[in-house]
């Protein structure tokens, strides 16, 4: 039978015998104190190297009280747009030695609430990303998570900035494009009624309405999904609507997909627009018109503004005024999903 060999871990007491310091004193040095004497902190240094002593980082990160981590909570991984902000928020932490913890409420607005608090007490500060919950409860929750950087919606919860994207102008420009096309009926395939971002565009399509009397918009329910756009083609055929404005890219390709299943030319027959630009928009069939985000600067600016806030002292929230809010506006992309309508060519 082979000999079981047990090994010892070396530990900040071995580290304090060999330097002849106490404990405390090891872990200031280990932790970068600069109130150490200059000679004894040397002598710690060279008794760690010469027991290959290696800090265990969870312990130096409770002692710091800190854990270079922040928090990401999205409403659902799987989609590119938020893939984009979360690339973003962690390249741009990385390069300040910070990573992130990611969890996806899977369009379930009851679990934010926890998910964000389990990321909380597990990281520095937390990014909510399009939280779906309700205006109080976000309200309520927001000083809970401090730091907290919201993404798509806003809250007057002292010290909790926001970054934006005007969706309502990104909506107005693509309706404008489809209706300078000679489009007259146009019909907007929403998103979750629970997102902040389906509501801007439902302003912005109002206030489109309000200033073009002769042009009819319908509004059907759908979801944020490729299949959500697949199912809505239904809805749209029967329409009459010659013009059509889908939630996002992924709702405007699966509603592609069953066109071209029942035969519809795509822009002959009908004109389509999605909503983001992430990378797939460019290669459909035909390669999909869309308001372009800068999302991945979106992300940025998240982490930019989370730093901020890891980087005042403790009291400032209380003395910050106003939340920062900085907004993005979306860019119209005209590619070959649309054109004129049948007989206007």
């Amino acid at each position: 039978m082979a000999k079981r060999v047990r090994t010892t871990r070396t530990g900040i007491s071995d580290v304090a015998a060999r330097a002849g310091v106490s404990l405390a004193t090891v872990s200031r040095v280990m932790n970068g104190n600069q109130t150490v004497d200059a000679q004894i902190a040397e002598r710690v240094r060279i008794a760690a190297s010469e027991l290959k002593y290696q800090p265990n980082p969870t312990g130096r990160n409770l002692a710091r009280g800190k854990t270079d981590t922040i928090g990401v909570v999205v409403p659902d991984l799987g989609n590119p747009t938020f893939q984009g902000v979360l690339r973003g928020v962690s390249r741009a932490a990385a390069q300040d030695g910070y990573r992130v913890l990611i969890a996806d409420s899977s369009e379930v607005s009851s679990e934010e609430a926890i998910l964000a608090g389990e990321a909380r007490r597990r990281c520095d500060g937390v990014v909510l990303c399009a939280p779906r919950m309700g205006a109080a409860e976000l309200e309520e929750l927001a000083p809970s998570l401090h730091p907290l950087v919201l993404v798509n919606r806003a809250t007057n919860a002292t010290g909790s900035p926001s970054v934006i994207v005007d969706y309502g102008r990104g909506i107005q420009d693509l309706a404008a494009h489809l209706v300078g096309l000679g489009h007259t009926r146009l019909a907007y395939v929403a998103g979750p009624a629970s997102s902040s971002s389906h509501r801007l565009r439902l302003a912005g399509l109002d206030a489109f309405k309000a200033s073009h009397s002769g042009i009819e918009v319908q509004v059907f329910s759908n979801g944020s999904t490729f299949e959500d756009g697949h199912s809505s083609a239904g809805d749209v055929l029967a329409s009459g609507a010659t013009g059509i404005m889908a939630f996002n890219d992924l709702t405007a390709m699966g509603l592609l997909s069953a066109l071209n299943e029942r035969g519809i030319r795509v822009p002959e027959d009908l004109s389509v627009t999605g909503f983001d630009d992430i990378p797939f928009a460019r290669y459909t069939t035909p390669p999909l018109t869309t308001a372009t985000v800068p999302i991945q600067d979106v992300g940025e600016q998240a982490w930019a503004q989370m730093k901020e806030l890891l980087n005042r002292a403790p009291n400032a929230a209380a003395e910050a005024g106003e939340p920062a809010s900085t907004t993005f506006t979306p860019t119209l992309t005209v590619r070959g999903s649309t054109a004129p309508p049948p007989g206007k060519g």
